[in-house]
């Protein structure tokens, strides 16, 4: 069975419209050298049906985080989504909304953007925030970018407490906008000092708090280290729940917060989407990435909402453009904006609260476990342990036992194999955390 409308007369008119003779002819100019003269060594068509039945044994293959016991974190965090969540997003209205181009036929689109923005003013501590961006780590590289551009400086520190990928993303971005990167290496003790590698040439230090490996850290004297040598600080948050408990970057002098906001509103989803927060300090707004949703009165001065800012290469010529990234993540800002508010102030606390009482607990349950080894004098969800062998045959012999138990940090830096990073959020239960426990306990005997 073909899936192609066209039939055999249309090709025969299409063809005989533009002087064509065959659809061979239609690649005359391509070299036979680069054109397959054999069909694709693939399998033959599939029947739907049959198709279904293939992809559900690859699925198969697979352990969903919903469906066992799992400590996994590293920037993709597992929470409880409320129904409501669900059912709002996908309401016509929203889900099949396109750009908000024309304000009086989106307001509804504006108005869920311009609470969004709000709400990640608020738990940032910062004055402003646009409507979103891809994800965290493109977030982080917008804001290198942005520092850049406020103190036309091109040499960007990394602290070494910053997630790989995302400093991996910056890396990226240098590569091909002409910037230089200084990363420390990776900070397993929670002791790193970026401030050492600023000069008159940083723009500004990337630093992230929870740290990669599950450090809190005070960053006001790092803001103070970056301000007095004329550079900004960017903080990445790759758990946004944290700042339900944790005090927010505002408050210790970033002037930069990107983060990952898809632990709110969004489940893991084998891997995204996911959701890029960005905040900053009102005197640097028109230097933002992306769109910024905007409050506003009409002529009879009713309230309504616009696209304020859209200083995107699809909205002004390129070269002025503070950003080439496109779109905001509506769906999944939508999505974080209505978790947010079924959570409201007091919830949004205690579900921090909460987090960090379940990593307390499962901390104490590997007190006594031989072996292991806790390497965080402080953590909000999720810390490191130190193990007397390598991490991961250790993780391979959990999974085998249906327990996601944590990353290996040698899945990024092979020269850290004995590191295991491990959290807990509130769907993680007692029991859970006792088998964890008791199965790490076997693995390393």
């Amino acid at each position: 069975m073909r899936y192609l409308s066209l039939t055999d007369a249309d090709r025969r008119a299409m063809l005989a419209a533009i002087g064509a003779s065959s659809v061979e002819e239609l690649y005359r100019d391509v070299p036979k050298a680069a054109l397959l003269d054999r069909p694709l060594d693939l399998p033959r068509g599939l029947s739907e049906l049959e198709v279904t039945r293939e992809l559900e044994k690859l699925a198969a293959k697979n352990i969903p985080a919903g469906s066992v016991p799992s400590f996994l974190g590293c920037g993709a965090y597992r929470h409880h989504v409320p129904a409501a969540v669900d059912y709002l997003v996908q309401r016509g209205e929203f889900l099949t909304s396109y750009t908000p181009y024309q304000p009086e036929i989106a307001q509804g689109t504006l108005q869920a953007l311009f609470e969004y923005q709000t709400q990640v003013a608020l738990i940032t501590g910062m004055e402003v925030a646009n409507a979103s961006l891809y994800d965290g780590a493109t977030a982080a590289a917008e804001g290198v970018m942005m520092a850049n551009r406020l103190t036309r400086r091109t040499k960007a520190v990394l602290a070494g407490n910053l997630h790989p990928h995302y400093a991996e993303t910056i890396a990226t971005y240098a590569r091909f906008n002409g910037f230089e990167v200084a990363a420390r290496p990776p900070d397993p003790s929670g002791n790193d000092d970026p401030a050492a590698l600023i000069d008159g040439e940083t723009s500004c230090v990337v630093a992230q708090n929870p740290g990669f490996f599950g450090h809190l850290r005070d960053l006001a004297p790092l803001a103070e280290a970056c301000h007095k040598a004329g550079a900004l600080l960017v903080v990445v948050v790759t758990e946004p729940v944290s700042l339900g408990l944790v005090r927010p970057p505002g408050a210790m002098g970033a002037d930069i917060v990107a983060g990952e906001g898809a632990a709110l509103g969004n489940g893991l989803n084998f891997g995204g989407p996911y959701l890029g927060l960005f905040a900053t300090r009102d005197k640097y707004v028109r230097q933002v990435p992306g769109r910024l949703a905007g409050a506003t009165h009409d002529a009879e001065g009713r309230r309504g909402f616009v696209l304020t800012l859209s200083a995107r290469e699809q909205h002004i010529r390129r070269e002025k453009a503070t950003s080439n990234i496109c779109t905001n993540s509506g769906l999944c800002a939508l999505a974080f904006a209505i978790h947010m508010a079924l959570l409201g102030e007091e919830g949004f606390t205690r579900l921090a609260a909460l987090n960090h009482a379940k990593a307390r607990a499962l901390a104490q349950k590997f007190a006594g476990v031989p072996g292991v080894k806790m390497l965080n004098d402080s953590f909000f969800n999720e810390f490191t342990l130190e193990l007397s062998r390598p991490a991961a045959p250790i993780v391979d012999k959990l999974a085998a036992k249906r327990i996601l138990g944590g990353v290996p940090a040698s899945r990024f830096w092979p020269q850290l194999p004995n590191l295991l990073l491990v959290a807990a959020t509130e769907t993680n239960t007692e029991d859970e955390m006792d088998a964890f426990a008791g199965a790490l306990r076997e693995a390393l005997r």
